[in-house]
């Protein structure tokens, strides 16, 4: 009989490559022949693991922050993982400024700074010109004609801190941050139809084919930044019939407008609609059955709604309601690229939770194995 450890270093590659996370995460423990297949950077390529983004939470505990919780639900394998929670040895950096998007954790005053998710190192940035906090990050790709690729990122809007004092009136200019020439570019601010709310908490925002839509969740207005020419676009109203609120989502060919409707026959809704970025026109994709929108709440109280959170990427949207009471539940809507077809699902519930939050971040990112199972001390996940 042919033992595994008689087959050649390929055709084992193959093998593990059909294996889910969990699994791959354990198995990369077996021997070093294993784990350096499975780390390798041909294996993520190899593997389709990294088609569906995942989705995180990171939970913010006002008073310390030894309490913060970070966690990541893998949806190839339908699994939660805790992660590594990125501690700040700074205690004037205040949790306030604590930002998540796109597989970097950010604090954003009075010092910025930024770290990978899965493996927390944290790095510093030469200070903003306006320290804010609260602000829409985004991080984009701008290779300029090279096959060499590296993030760059983008901050807009937010709340200008000045010590422990803000300034809710003031218009921050748009800031881009290069790793490569380590300097902040000033661009023009939001514009003035976004006065009354710069803050993440009233906006939302999508990176789309080189510009960064800005979306205010309770008015429908809608701008993109250009990220080359870093001109705004006009300021439109992007408001379907009965929305309550709403959010911007970049997928992988289409902007998706996701929000909370309530129609005459009196039941609440959460619908998707598919966005033409060039005329901002909208047309229904689908809606959530209503059981599955039911089972994110203990009742049917209307304003439970208002606690409805909803991030995604690539074919993917999640939606959550952030109340601690409700342990976070979440569902997601797959959207087929090709077909249009959706399927929604729940998200099964959160790993055991230590500590309760103050306050709840959510946003999704693509995951390579490299970036779990690269390290050399082995993955930084816990399930």
């Amino acid at each position: 009989m042919t033992e595994i450890t008689n087959l050649s270093s390929d055709l084992i590659q193959l093998i593990l490559s059909l294996l889910p996370i969990p699994t791959l995460i354990r198995v990369s423990t077996v021997c070093k022949l294993w784990h350096s297949i499975i780390s390798s950077p041909s294996f993520s390529t190899l593997s389709n693991h990294s088609n569906h983004p995942w989705f995180f939470l990171h939970g913010i505990h006002n008073i310390s922050s030894k309490n913060n919780q970070s966690f990541a639900f893998d949806p190839s394998s339908n699994s939660w993982f805790l992660l590594p929670t990125p501690q700040h040895h700074d205690r004037h950096q205040p949790n306030t400024s604590f930002i998540g998007t796109n597989s970097f954790f950010f604090i954003t005053a009075p010092n910025f700074l930024y770290t990978p998710i899965l493996h927390p190192s944290w790095h510093a940035t030469p200070p903003l010109h306006f320290p804010r906090i609260n602000p829409l990050l985004g991080v984009f790709h701008d290779a300029k004609g090279t096959t060499i690729s590296h993030p760059k990122f983008i901050v807009v809007g937010g709340v200008k801190f000045i010590g422990n004092l803000v300034d809710i009136e003031d218009r921050l200019d748009v800031e881009i941050y290069d790793p490569l020439l380590g300097n902040w570019d000033l661009g023009p601010p939001l514009p003035p139809d976004f006065r009354s709310g710069n803050s993440s908490s009233s906006l939302s925002s999508a990176l789309f084919k080189g510009k960064f839509y800005v979306f205010e969740i309770y008015s429908c207005f809608v701008s993109s930044f250009d990220l080359h020419h870093r001109v705004w676009s006009e300021v439109r109203t992007l408001r379907p019939y009965g929305v309550v609120f709403s959010f911007l989502v970049a997928c992988r060919e289409m902007l998706v407008l996701a929000g909370v409707c309530n129609f005459a026959h009196g039941l609440s809704s959460f619908v998707l609609w598919k966005v033409d970025e060039r005329t901002m026109r909208f047309s229904q994709i689908v809606e959530m059955p209503h059981d599955l929108l039911c089972s994110l709440f203990d009742g049917d109280e209307d304003y439970k709604l208002a606690s409805l959170k909803c991030v995604g990427l690539g074919d993917l949207i999640y939606v959550y309601n952030e109340d601690y009471h409700r342990m976070y539940p979440a569902c997601v809507c797959e959207i087929d690229g090709e077909s249009g077809r959706c399927v929604w699902r729940k998200v099964p519930p959160l790993p055991s939770l230590l500590n309760r939050f103050h306050k709840v971040i959510s946003f999704c990112s693509t995951v390579s194995l490299h970036s779990i199972l690269g390290e050399r001390h082995g993955p930084g996940l816990q399930y």
